[in-house]
C-alpha cells in the first residue's frame, strides 16, 4: 500500500532568507491574482477557460515584461505551481465541488511550493533542507522524513516560516487490531463510544477567548496599520495560532487511540456547515432565540468534528480499518431495545429512557449504539446486496447487553412490535 504523508517543521531562517520568501510568496500570490482576473475579464466577455498551457505562456511574458521583470527573481517552478492550483480550483468549481476561486490577501495567503524533487535536497543529520534560489536553511527537526520526497511547500502562519515536506512510501498493512465501535459525537462529551467510555472535549477556544477578547480589543483601539497596531495584530495571531495547535493536537491524540485499538469504526455524517448555520434571518423575517444558537455554534465549531472524521479516515486507511458514515437522524431518540422511536424517549440532554419499553441509558451512549447498528447494517447491504433492517437492530440488542449486562436480548418480538408501533 503506498502512502502518502507530509511532515511538518519550523524553519530558522536568516535575515536574508526572510525577505527572500516574503518576495517569493508575493510573486506566487500576483501570479495567481493577475491569471484569475484575466479569467474573469475573458468569462465577461464569453470565451472559454483559458486552460493551464495557455496560462503558462502569460507567465512566460509577464517574466519578460518590463513592468513585471521582477518575477525573475523568484523560482519559476513555484510560479507555474500556482498557475496549477488555480487551474485545480476552477475545475472543482465545474464539478460543483466548491465556489468560484477569489483573489488571494496578503494577510492570509503567503506560500509557494516547489513541485519538483529534483531540486530539493533533505539533509536530516544536520537539520536542514535546499530550496532553489534560498539555498540551504534549518529547521527544527522533531522528527524523522521517511518515505520518497515529492514536493515540499514553504509557508507563513502566525509570524513564523514552515515547511512541509511530502513523501510517498509503501508500507504493509498488518491485521488490525480491536473490533467495530461506534462514535458519537456532541459538545457537553466530545465522543461517546458504544463500548461505554467517553473522550471529554477540550474546548481549546473557550479556554483562550478572554485573551483572545482582550487582545482585539487592545487592537481596535490603535491607529491602523501603525506599528503598534502591527504588534497588536501579532499578538492576536499567535493566539489564533495556539488555539488551532492545541484543538489539533487534542485531535491527533484522540483519533490516533481509536484507530489503533478498532478495525472499524463508525460515525455520525454531521453536516457542519448546516449545523453552525446562523438563525439571526432578515429584516423581513427575525430568528428566533439569536444568542442562544450564536453560543452553540461558537461551542460545535470549536469541537473540530470535520477534523477529527479526517483523521480517522486517513490514519484507520493507513492500518488497514475502514471508516463507515451513517445518518445522524433519530440516532439519540431510538430506542436500541425494541426501535421505538419518540422525542419522549431523550428527556434531557443526557437522560435516555424509552417510553415503550423502559430501557434507560446515557443519551450519548444510546446515539453510539445506533450509530453501531446502522453501520453494521450498511456494511451487510453492502456486501450482500440486502436491505434487512432487522440485521442492524440485532447488533444493537447485543450491544445493549454488552453495556448494560443483560444476560440475553429482547425478544424478537418486542423488537418486531416496536417495528411495527414506530410505522
Amino acid at each position: 500500500m503506498l502512502q502518502i504523508q507530509s511532515f511538518k517543521f519550523q524553519l530558522i531562517p536568516t535575515g536574508q532568507q526572510l525577505r527572500l520568501m516574503r518576495c517569493f510568496a508575493g510573486s506566487c500570490r500576483f501570479v495567481f491574482n493577475q491569471a484569475l482576473a484575466l479569467q474573469q475579464a475573458n468569462r465577461e466577455l464569453g470565451g472559454a477557460h483559458i486552460g493551464y498551457l495557455a496560462m503558462a505562456k502569460r507567465l512566460t511574458v509577464w517574466r519578460n515584461s518590463s513592468e513585471t521583470a521582477w518575477l525573475k527573481e523568484a523560482p519559476v517552478h513555484p510560479l507555474q505551481q500556482a498557475l496549477k492550483d488555480l487551474e485545480k480550483a476552477y475545475k472543482n468549481f465545474f464539478e460543483k465541488r466548491a465556489d468560484l476561486p477569489r483573489f488571494k490577501h496578503k494577510a492570509r495567503n503567503n506560500s509557494f511550493r516547489y513541485p519538483s524533487p529534483e531540486q530539493i535536497k533533505l539533509d536530516q543529520d544536520n537539520s536542514r533542507v535546499f530550496l532553489p534560489k534560498l539555498g540551504w536553511l534549518r529547521y527544527r527537526n522533531s522528527r524523522v522524513v521517511l518515505g520518497e520526497l515529492r514536493n515540499v511547500t514553504v509557508s507563513l502562519s502566525g509570524g513564523r516560516w514552515f515547511v512541509s515536506v511530502q513523501t510517498r512510501r509503501a508500507v504493509q498493512v498488518s491485521a488490525v487490531q480491536g473490533g467495530a465501535v461506534g462514535i458519537d459525537l456532541g459538545i457537553a462529551r466530545f465522543a461517546t463510544l458504544s463500548d461505554g467510555s467517553h473522550i471529554d472535549p477540550l474546548n481549546s477556544f473557550k479556554r483562550h477567548e478572554t485573551a483572545l477578547r482582550k487582545a482585539q480589543q487592545a487592537m481596535s483601539r490603535k491607529n491602523r496599520f501603525s506599528s503598534n497596531w502591527m504588534c497588536a495584530k501579532a499578538r492576536v495571531q499567535r493566539l489564533h495560532v495556539r488555539i488551532g495547535n492545541v484543538r489539533r493536537d487534542y485531535l491527533h491524540k484522540a483519533s490516533t487511540a481509536i484507530s489503533k485499538n478498532h478495525a472499524m469504526v463508525c460515525i455520525e455524517e454531521l453536516q457542519v456547515r448546516n449545523l453552525s448555520a446562523s438563525a439571526a434571518g432578515s429584516s423581513k423575517v427575525p430568528g428566533r432565540n439569536v444568542r442562544a444558537k450564536s453560543g452553540l455554534n461558537k461551542a460545535i465549531l470549536d469541537q473540530g468534528w470535520f477534523e477529527f472524521r479526517r483523521q480517522l479516515n486517513y490514519k484507520l486507511a493507513w492500518k488497514g480499518g475502514s471508516l463507515i458514515a451513517v445518518p445522524a437522524h433519530y440516532t439519540s431518540q431510538t430506542c436500541p431495545c425494541c426501535v421505538h422511536v419518540s422525542s419522549d424517549n431523550r428527556q434531557s440532554q443526557a437522560k435516555f429512557s424509552c417510553v415503550m419499553c423502559g430501557y434507560s441509558e446515557h443519551a450519548d451512549l444510546i446515539g453510539a449504539m445506533n450509530i453501531l447498528a446502522r453501520g453494521m447494517q450498511k456494511l451487510r447491504d453492502e456486501e450482500q446486496g440486502t436491505a434487512d433492517a432487522s440485521v442492524g437492530w440485532e447488533t444493537a440488542a447485543r450491544i445493549v447487553c454488552e453495556v448494560s449486562g443483560v444476560t440475553e436480548p429482547p425478544a424478537a418480538e418486542t423488537r418486531r412490535g416496536g417495528l411495527a408501533r414506530k410505522g
